[in-house]
This record gives C-alpha cells, structure tokens and sequence, in this order.
C-alpha cells in the first residue's frame, strides 16, 4: 500500500497549476473555425506547445412540450459520416446574447417559438482541444410556425417522449455529447429534482480569449 496521500489545496487557489502564454500563432483562419497554436509556460517553468480551435461559442435548446414530448432533429454530421439525432442548436453570432441566439436558431430549424427561456447550464464539450461552450437552454410554451433553414442546411425535426431520449441515451442511439447532458437536465427537471432556472443567463461572451 501506498504510504502517499493526494495533495490537497483550496478549489478556488489554482494558480499552481496554471500555464502561461508566451506566444502564439494561426495555423489555419476558416470560415467558422481558427486553428491556434501557442507556446506556453508549465507550472515547473519549462516551456511546450498547444494547439486548439478558437470556436465563437453555441446554444442548445430543450424545447419542452406541457405533455412531456420533446421537440428534437435529425441531422447528418460530415465529420461522424452519421445522421446524429439532436436538439436544435447553433453558434452565436457576434455581439449575440445567448437567449437571443436561443430564439433565432429554434425558429430558424424549427419553426417555433417559445414563449418561456429557462437558462440551465453551461458546458464546454471539447476543453482539450476547443474553445467551444454552450449554454444550454430549457424552451416552452411553443407555438409552431416554419422553418428558415439556410441555404445548404438540410434536416428534419420530430416529437418524441423524454422516456425515449433517456432510452437512446442508455442504448447509445444517441451519442451527441450536448443532447446527451440535455437530456439528463431534462430528466431531472421533468421529475422535479431540480428547478430550471436557479441559474442567471452568463453574460456574453464569458469565455477566456486567446491571443
């Protein structure tokens, strides 16, 4: 048995394990993506590269019908080579709040609205390689209306029984990282554990910058 017990420190003194900038370059500049490649200081002082995505950030929504279906898309993914199945969301745009991006990508893929937004959470799906976070919102009292799909935006939205997410969830059928933690929030909401909107909308954009 070891006789080395974890070292402990206060959960909000973390500058002992941070990493520095000391420089910084792009690699590649597209459309939607930059891919970044940094030179950083290591808590021991020595020096080593990090390569990551600077990604502008997203919003998922719940939409959430009184009778307990959800409101969910179907989408192939170019990188997966899969049609993923999802809840409707998409990347802000500059300037935008999260709500409001919330409300244009819902009425934009799906054609709805929603009259009550419940901020739940915020997660960063990728943090060893991106940027990326997403606020994940829960939306209801929906009316239905028409979708303003892009030009080249291709998918196809359905209703379904929040049992049956958590039992896609449970048999794989679903592997979305963002739908997935949304799906759990949504269990917990629906049977009462937790409360939507315990939590402010974060303000915009809340994310680190890199150089």
């Amino acid at each position: 048995m070891s006789d080395k017990t974890p070292a402990t420190s206060s959960p909000d003194n973390d500058e002992h394990l941070r990493e520095t900038p000391v420089a910084s370059a792009t690699i590649h500049r597209g459309k939607f993506l930059t891919l970044k490649q940094d030179i950083v200081r290591l808590p021991n002082g020595k020096q080593t590269g990090r390569e990551y995505v600077l990604h502008p950030g997203a919003v998922m929504m719940i939409p959430l019908f009184d009778d307990g279906t959800v409101l969910m898309e179907r989408q192939f993914r170019y990188p997966i080579g899969e049609v993923m199945v999802e809840f409707p969301a998409g990347k802000l745009d500059p300037e935008e709040g999260a709500q409001r991006c919330g409300e244009r990508e819902l009425l934009e893929e799906t054609g709805y609205t929603a009259r009550r937004w419940d901020y739940l959470t915020r997660i960063h799906p990728v943090i060893s390689y991106s940027t990326e976070f997403i606020d994940l919102f829960l939306a209801r009292d929906l009316t239905a209306g028409e979708a303003r799909l892009d030009d080249g935006e291709f998918l196809e939205t359905f209703i379904t029984p929040v049992g049956q997410v958590i039992d896609w969830v449970r048999q794989g059928r679903i592997t979305d990282v963002k739908t997935i933690i949304g799906a759990f929030w949504l269990e917990k909401v629906v049977s009462g554990a937790w409360q939507p909107g315990e939590q402010s909308e974060p303000p915009f954009p809340a994310n680190r910058s890199h150089g």
